[in-house]
């Protein structure tokens, strides 16, 4: 069987092109792709050629994990049906993950229409649901996890370090428990697109003196600090602001800096969450707080480029070319 799909042929370097997927087999859904959403980090960091799976750094001697199809999460209309699948119908929107590709270094993938895709991998849509809204459900989910991995109260005052998307679900999702939210990022645009509400704050760490900001917005300690981008070092900065028993939640790709020195949170007896991957429990939870519109998805797409003009929408992402946050391809 044949589908169009976003390959990553080498490093740095992404086509559109057709493809073998597997002919669909009793579990399967083979569904007609309308978006799909670019996980930046995740994506842009396979793509450079910087891991060998999820969390797996590649290191000299390990395969050229090339070509690939990248991707995690797309929307779209089912157009076949596997005997033994249950819950779906012909003509249904739903949401899928990873779909099944051939002649690849792995053996799924995520930008590929038509997507044979197995039932686990399928989420129905709710009623009323914008489906752009949801095709970045997986990465959503990821801000979800971090949001509640580590216990938090209502009034906790909590920060996020990264105005990327997963910081910007994080930081819903934290308010969504109650929280009050500093969201720090570098990119004034960014930045703005996050409502702080009238107790929260917004700081951009390319001004500087973000540790003694932080202190004097929250006296009483910080709660919780989460980690969206991947830096030990602005972790640590922030421990004299924390306060007894504060909890680290890290969801960065560290690469090879990804050590943290246990000592120095003995003195606050501060704990270290560390999220990863997604389960269906959260998929389902974070696709209600769509529906309810506790999680907003839509005012953070900046770029909706064509599935045929992947191959430019990678370059973007990869080279910074202009600013950017979400990324949708319609198909």
């Amino acid at each position: 069987m044949k589908a169009n799909a976003v390959v990553a042929v080498e490093p740095w370097r992404v086509e559109f092109k057709e493809i073998d997927v597997p002919d669909p087999g009793l579990d399967d859904v083979v569904i007609r792709v309308t978006h799909s959403w670019i996980s930046n980090g995740t994506e842009g960091s396979f793509v450079r050629g910087e891991r060998i799976a999820g969390d797996t750094l590649w290191v000299d001697g390990d395969p050229v994990p090339f070509p690939h199809v990248p991707g995690y999460q797309k929307v779209g209309v089912v157009e076949w049906l596997g005997e033994a699948v249950t819950g779906l119908s012909i003509g249904q929107t739903v949401f899928a993950t990873v779909s099944k590709v051939t002649g690849m270094f792995y053996g799924s993938g995520g930008h590929v229409s038509p997507a044979v895709t197995h039932q686990s991998q399928v989420w129905a849509l709710p009623d009323g649901l914008d489906p752009v809204a949801a095709s970045g459900l997986t990465l959503a989910q990821v801000g979800y996890n971090v949001g509640t991995c580590a216990p938090t109260k209502p009034d906790d005052k909590v920060v996020v370090l990264g105005d990327g998307l997963v910081g910007h679900w994080s930081a819903q999702t934290l308010q969504m428990l109650g929280c009050t939210v500093c969201l720090v990022g570098r990119h004034p645009d960014r930045l703005s697109k996050f409502d702080p509400g009238a107790d929260g704050c917004v700081l951009n760490a390319r001004d500087g003196g973000i540790e003694e900001a932080i202190r004097r917005w929250a006296p009483e300690g910080i709660a919780l600090v989460a980690d969206t981008v991947g830096s030990i070092e602005s972790i640590e900065a922030l421990y004299p602001a924390m306060r007894h028993a504060g909890r680290i939640v890290s969801a960065g790709f560290y690469g090879r800096d990804g050590l943290i020195n246990i000592q120095k949170m003995r003195a606050k007896e501060l704990s270290l969450h560390a999220p990863a991957g997604w389960s269906k429990a959260r998929m389902d939870a974070t696709l209600a707080a769509l529906g309810r519109g506790d999680l907003q998805t839509l005012p953070l797409i900046t770029h909706r480029i064509k599935a045929a003009e992947a191959g430019a929408a990678f370059e973007m992402i990869l080279h910074k070319m202009e600013p950017h946050l979400g990324v949708v391809l319609d198909w």
